[in-house]
């Protein structure tokens, strides 16, 4: 049986030996491919292709920069350090809770930008460059209705101190200069809930812990004995409610 099976194996390794000259002769190279193609086309598509790859991969980024999840999430992160819980509610929860929260908010912006921009495009009705500009329209339009003018003024000043052009309609200010202003606005907002959220539960830490102190039990630390006490307090006031709903109307 080996005897039979080793000419054939000889045979079949000649034959791929000579094979593959003629596979690589007959096989066209990118070049040739992109002249045969149209050279101009082809590295068009290339471009874009690579330029949709590059805006996939920072996608979370722009999600944080242009829309509400950055208050959502400050505040409810300020709730779980105010509960005294490290790790519960979980990142994922937290998380998902922000991000769902921001699809709501979002909503009517994420519409007007599939409808004016993305639908269009697809439909080889517009060009890519007047498809961005539709997009980011709807974007810069809530960015404005939520950004600070001081923080707006800041960045302006600093763009104008170093030569850049800067538009002096609010409405027709650059992006870069409106993206950072909207996010330095939405941190301040949301330390700012993150001051009212933390200010019950450090009341009732500061009782807790002189009752602690007026009974003599220097072995036990407070914390632990308040920690039941403010999750019973934001039970009873229906504080996920309260909550969620407060962050969603401070939009509106």
């Amino acid at each position: 049986m080996t005897r039979r099976l080793l000419p054939a194996g000889l045979a079949l390794g000649a034959g791929l030996l000579f094979a593959v000259p003629a596979l690589a002769q007959q096989t066209p190279s990118l070049s040739e491919l992109l002249n045969e193609a149209g050279g101009g086309a082809a590295s068009g598509r290339i471009v874009q292709m690579i330029a949709l790859l590059t805006v996939l991969s920072v996608a979370p980024g722009l999600l944080i920069m242009v829309t509400s999840f950055t208050r959502f999430v400050i505040a409810l992160s300020f709730l779980r350090s105010g509960l005294g819980l490290q790790s519960t509610p979980a990142n994922l929860v937290l998380i998902s809770l922000s991000l769902f929260m921001t699809f709501y908010v979002m909503g009517p912006t994420f519409d007007r930008a599939w409808t004016q921009g993305i639908q269009p495009l697809t439909a080889n009705e517009i060009s890519e460059q007047e498809a961005i500009k539709r997009v980011a329209e709807p974007f810069r339009e809530f960015m404005l209705t939520q950004v600070r003018p001081k923080d707006l003024q800041t960045f302006a000043d600093l763009a104008a101190a170093n030569g850049q052009v800067v538009a002096a309609a609010p409405e027709e200010v650059e992006l870069r200069i409106l993206i950072p202003a909207f996010m330095i606005s939405e941190l301040r907002r949301g330390f700012e809930i993150g001051f009212l959220i933390m200010l019950p539960f450090l009341i009732i830490d500061m009782i807790v812990a002189t009752l602690v102190m007026s009974m003599g039990m220097m072995m036990m630390p407070p914390a632990v004995i308040a920690l039941p006490f403010k999750i019973l307090f934001f039970i009873l006031i229906d504080g996920w409610n309260l909550l969620v709903g407060g962050l969603v109307r401070s939009f509106y």
